[in-house]
C-alpha cells in the first residue's frame, strides 16, 4: 500500500498553480465534474482523502472544494463541482485545454488510517457524496485491513443521485453493503423512498467497534448523528465534514470561524465530540 501523505500547507499557499482541463464529465443538472492534469514538469499531486483545493477562475474569482478523485492516483486532479455562484458557474462552461487555478490541498483528512480494524459506516447527502469518495477509494483499495463498509446515500430524486454507477458497482461487491434512498420517488424508481437516517438500521455494523464519516447539508448531519447515537456509535468515532464559508484557506481572513476554530485550517473534516457543542447551536 502507498502510504497517505502528510498532510501540510503548499508551499505558496496564496499563489495559485496552473492546471489543464483534461476532462469535464456533466453529472447532474447543476453538477460536474472536471479532471486536471499540472502543467508539464509540475509533480504530481498527493492529498488525503478529504482535503480540498481554492480553485481559481481567472478573472472571476475562487472557490473551496473537496477533491473527489482518488488519492493512489496523483497524475489526475478529480474534483465536482456544484454550479451554483458565478464563480462555479463560469467553471462550468471551461472546456478541455482550459486553465484553472489550484491552491491547496489543505485541511484535515478523514481518519481512515486511524480507523483500520473497524466497521465504517459513510453516510452521504446529495453532492456530499464526493468528498467521501476519496476515502471510498482508499477503503476498497485495502479492504482487508477494514471490518464491515457500509455507504449509505440520500439524495432528492433519483435523477439527483450522484456516481450512480459507482454506487451500483460498489454495491455489487460481496465485501460493501450500498444503500440509497430519494426523498421523492418519480416514475421507474423502485428503491427506497425517505430520509437517509432510515438506512442506518439496515448496515449490519458493530456499534462498539464502527467509525461513521458524514458529508452533506448540516441539517441531515444533525440528524445522522443521532440516529448513529441511538445505535450505539459514540461521537469520539464520528467525523463530519463542514466546508462552509472557507475564502481563503490558511486561517488569514476570519470568515470560516467556527467557535474557537477554522474551518479551513482546524477542518473540514472534524471529530463530532470535538465541536458538538458549537455544531449544535442553529443558525450559527
Amino acid at each position: 500500500m502507498t502510504p497517505l501523505p502528510a498532510i501540510a500547507d503548499a508551499a505558496e499557499p496564496m499563489v495559485p498553480i496552473p492546471f489543464r482541463i483534461e476532462r469535464t464529465v456533466k453529472n447532474l443538472s447543476d453538477t460536474f465534474t472536471v479532471d486536471l492534469r499540472p502543467e508539464e514538469g509540475r509533480k504530481p499531486f498527493h492529498f488525503a482523502p478529504g482535503q480540498f483545493n481554492m480553485l481559481y477562475q481567472f478573472g472571476v474569482g475562487e472557490v473551496p472544494i473537496s477533491i473527489s478523485g482518488d488519492p493512489q492516483d496523483p497524475e489526475t486532479l478529480v474534483h465536482t463541482i456544484r454550479a451554483v455562484g458565478a464563480v462555479t458557474q463560469a467553471m462550468a462552461g471551461m472546456k478541455r485545454g482550459a486553465v484553472m487555478g489550484v491552491r491547496g490541498p489543505f485541511g484535515s483528512a478523514w481518519p481512515v488510517e486511524a480507523v483500520e480494524g473497524s466497521d465504517v459506516v459513510l453516510v452521504a447527502g446529495g453532492v456530499g457524496l464526493a468528498p467521501l469518495r476519496p476515502a471510498i477509494y482508499h477503503i476498497l483499495a485495502n479492504r482487508a485491513r477494514y471490518g464491515r463498509l457500509v455507504i449509505l446515500y440520500g439524495a432528492r430524486t433519483p435523477r439527483d443521485i450522484l456516481f450512480r454507477a459507482e454506487l451500483e458497482k460498489w454495491s455489487s461487491r460481496l465485501d460493501t453493503f450500498v444503500d440509497v434512498t430519494v426523498d421523492r420517488a418519480s416514475g421507474g424508481w423502485h428503491g427506497n423512498v425517505g430520509v437517509v437516517t432510515k438506512l442506518i438500521g439496515r448496515g449490519g455494523f458493530d456499534p462498539d467497534n464502527t467509525a461513521a464519516m458524514i458529508c452533506g447539508p448540516e441539517t441531515m448531519m444533525r440528524f445522522t448523528i443521532q440516529a448513529l447515537n441511538d445505535r450505539g456509535v459514540s461521537n469520539e468515532r464520528i467525523h463530519v465534514s463542514m466546508e462552509r464559508n472557507m475564502k481563503c484557506a490558511v486561517g488569514f481572513c476570519g470568515h470560516c470561524q467556527f467557535g474557537g476554530q477554522f474551518v479551513c485550517r482546524d477542518g473540514p473534516v472534524f471529530r463530532f465530540d470535538r465541536i458538538e457543542e458549537m455544531f449544535l447551536v442553529r443558525e450559527l
